[in-house]
């Protein structure tokens, strides 16, 4: 959907890189790696969204750091598009709250690091949950947003070990 709209790849990349997760930070040339494009591309891309004001920007050393700016007007909005293009809503809306006794949940892998890519890997804590329960939610929902969703649920108790080893992983929903 967001491609049809957007028809530059490389914009498309930034804002799911940037307001996926708003917590990110990058740089130009780890921009460069991560999506296998030309710096100039990418260059005036960033440029762009930091003369609109969407990225704030800063010296890191020998670097110019990125991250999005939460107090730009439009920030809410297009991060709500880019949840709803990425199926995020819907899963909150029609996994986890139906699922019960869930603590927390996060989104992990690629799509956390804002590289919008299949499968979405959600972690979910709590419990009891009832995994039979859980696949039939998630099959649901991967045919209403088109994107394979892989669950994997663990005990509320082992949320710090793994937000520890999972630095990228984004918080989705927490009660």
């Amino acid at each position: 959907m967001l491609d049809t709209l957007i028809t530059n790849k490389t914009r498309v990349k930034l804002l799911l890189r940037f307001f996926l997760n708003p917590e990110a930070k990058s740089y130009l040339r780890g921009l460069e790696e991560e999506f296998g494009e030309s710096t100039n591309a990418i260059r005036i891309e960033l440029n762009r969204f930091e003369a609109a004001g969407l990225l704030v920007s800063w010296e890191d050393k020998n670097k110019k750091m990125f991250s999005a700016n939460p107090k730009h007007p439009l920030f809410d909005d297009i991060r709500s598009i880019i949840r709803k293009h990425s199926g995020i809503d819907t899963i909150i809306e029609k996994v986890i709250k139906n699922l019960g006794n869930i603590e927390s949940a996060y989104l992990s892998g690629l799509m956390a690091k804002g590289l919008g890519s299949d499968p979405l890997e959600l972690v979910i804590f709590g419990g009891p949950i009832d995994r039979e329960y859980l696949d039939v939610l998630t099959h649901k929902t991967t045919a209403l947003i088109h994107r394979e969703i892989v669950c994997t649920t663990m005990p509320a108790s082992d949320a710090p070990a793994f937000l520890k080893k999972n630095k990228n992983a984004m918080l989705v929903w927490k009660r």
